[in-house]
């Protein structure tokens, strides 16, 4: 009898440094990709972003993207009051979430979205697309972290370089030249509504050959960017 009991316990002492052993493993992969990720973040509040998940999807799928970084005193400012306008104009306000639009979102069901500029930078630059709750859950613990790390100013500018305009076309910089030809910083406030209007649904919208909702959409993009200038929420991230 002792001897079985001697053979059992023998046994299970393999199998349970084993599973001591995963266990280190799994917690120190953890750690790393914690450690990359914040490293990312840190590296990120100084350094252009070179691509994105997203985009390294995209150009695997379509061969190449356009993509050129241009920094925030390079685009034009009312572009930057467009995007505000557009997707989050209590951007200057908030700490990362919007807790009135949230509510909002939850009241229209799919109809209306969340997500402020600074959720969205962390889904494009860190994560992947999709409505996973791993994907938010992920996204509401960087958001914070991003948002004490890096200035609105800079989360405005990587957002508005790493958004998707079109198929393939990422960033205002490759929007300006493939819409409208022109750089940036010479972007009209017209066109700059116009390219903020398209942002929910970059595929299916243009900016060049607008349809009736965009134009629409475009025009009250326009008022909200000039209210905005005019009642200072593009304090945070004016020159």
């Amino acid at each position: 009898m002792v001897v079985g009991r001697m053979g059992s316990l023998s046994a299970k002492r393999p199998r349970a440094r084993l599973s001591r052993r995963v266990r280190r493993w799994l917690l120190s992969g953890l750690a790393a990709l914690v450690a990359l990720v914040f490293g990312a973040v840190l590296l990120f509040a100084f350094v252009p972003v070179p691509t994105t998940p997203y985009m390294l999807a995209e150009r695997g799928r379509l061969g190449k993207v356009a993509y050129d970084w241009v920094p925030m005193a390079d685009i034009a400012p009312v572009m930057a009051r467009s995007a505000v306008a557009a997707e989050d104009a209590n951007f200057c306000l908030h700490w990362g979430f919007d807790i009135d639009a949230l509510r909002q979102a939850l009241d229209g069901g799919a109809r209306r979205g969340g997500s402020t500029i600074s959720q969205q930078v962390v889904k494009n630059v860190f994560l992947w697309q999709g409505r996973s709750w791993p994907r938010k859950a992920l996204e509401a613990l960087l958001t914070p972290a991003v948002e004490l790390v890096w200035s609105k100013r800079r989360l405005l500018e990587v957002y508005m370089n790493v958004a998707e305009f079109d198929e393939g076309v990422f960033g205002v910089g490759a929007a300006a030249a493939t819409y409208f030809q022109v750089e940036a910083a010479a972007l009209t406030p017209v066109q700059s509504a116009r390219l903020a209007a398209i942002l929910p649904d970059p595929k299916g919208r243009s900016a060049a050959k607008p349809s009736d909702f965009v134009r629409k959409r475009a025009a009250s993009i326009l008022d909200g960017a000039a209210t905005i200038r005019r009642d200072g929420r593009d304090a945070c991230f004016k020159g």
